[in-house]
C-alpha cells in the first residue's frame, strides 16, 4: 500500500519550517529528505518516524515514542528511527523541535556516506 497524498501533504505541512523537503517513495512507504539527508520515513500505514541515535532515541522513548522495527524475512531488526511523538503530530512547532534534531543526525550520516564513497572512488 502506498503512502496517501493526504499523509504526504500533512508531513510537508509539519516540516515546512525546515525548508524544501522532498518525499521519495520507497518499499511501500516513503523517505523524507532535506538535501541528501533522509531525516524521516513514512510507513505504508502513514506513521511518521524520525532519524535518531542513542541520545535522541532516549528522548523519543521518554516521550512514549516507539522505535521502528523492520520485520523482514529473517529476524526483526531495530532501525535508527523513532515514531514522531503524538503531541507533535498536530503541532508543527513541536514537530520541528524533533525534526531539527533528527536532521542533524541524518546530515551526519549523509556526510559519512559521502566520505565513504569518496574513499572508494
Amino acid at each position: 500500500m502506498a503512502v496517501s497524498r493526504e499523509v504526504t501533504d500533512h508531513v510537508r505541512d509539519l516540516f515546512s519550517g525546515l525548508g524544501p523537503i522532498e518525499i521519495k517513495r520507497m518499499f511501500g512507504g516513503a523517505g523524507v529528505y532535506l538535501g541528501d539527508a533522509m531525516f524521516a520515513l513514512i510507513t505504508s500505514d502513514g506513521e511518521i518516524y524520525l532519524r535518531g541515535d542513542d541520545n535522541l532515541g532516549a528522548a523519543f522513548e521518554a516521550s512514549d515514542a516507539t522505535r521502528w522495527v523492520y520485520r523482514g524475512q529473517k529476524k526483526p531488526v531495530s532501525m535508527p528511527y523513532w515514531q514522531l511523538p503524538e503531541p507533535a503530530m498536530e503541532d508543527p512547532d513541536e514537530a520541528l523541535h524533533w525534526a531539527r534534531q533528527a536532521l542533524i543526525i541524518a546530515e551526519q550520516a549523509a556526510a559519512e556516506k559521502r566520505a565513504r564513497k569518496a574513499r572508494r572512488g
